[in-house]
C-alpha cells in the first residue's frame, strides 16, 4: 500500500489517493470529501485505460516503444492531478515541483 502521508508532505499537494484498476477507492488522505474521492478513483481508473490505449496506438503507428503506459497528468490554471500506476495526488499548480511528484509517486506506486 502506498504511503499517502509521505505524498501529502510534498509542498503544494493537498490530496493523495490509491485506487484499484476497477476504479474502487483503496485509500485517500487530504482535503477532499469522500464523494469526491470515490468519483476521482473512478475517473483515474478510466484515464489509466485511456492512457494505455493512447500508448498502444502510438506504439503501433510509430514503431517506438510507448508501452506500458506509466503515468498521466492534467492541470488547470490553479489545480492539477498527477497519477503514476494506481496512486495519485492533487496539487496547487503554482506550488509544486512536478519532478518531485513524479519521483515520489513512482516510488510509492512501485512502477
Amino acid at each position: 500500500m502506498a504511503n499517502l502521508e509521505r505524498l501529502l508532505n510534498i509542498k503544494g499537494v493537498w490530496a493523495a489517493g490509491q485506487f484499484n484498476p476497477d476504479g474502487t477507492l483503496v485509500d485517500c488522505k487530504g482535503e477532499l470529501s469522500q464523494e469526491f474521492a470515490l468519483m476521482a478513483a473512478r475517473m483515474c481508473s478510466a484515464n489509466n485505460h485511456l492512457a494505455s490505449l493512447m500508448c498502444d496506438t502510438f506504439s503501433g503507428i510509430s514503431e517506438q516503444e510507448w508501452t506500458p503506459a506509466r503515468c498521466w497528468s492534467v492541470s488547470g490554471p490553479k489545480y492539477g492531478i498527477f497519477v503514476v500506476g494506481n496512486v495519485g495526488v492533487m496539487f496547487n499548480t503554482k506550488e509544486v515541483s512536478l519532478n518531485e511528484i513524479f519521483r515520489a509517486l513512482s516510488e510509492e506506486a512501485k512502477v
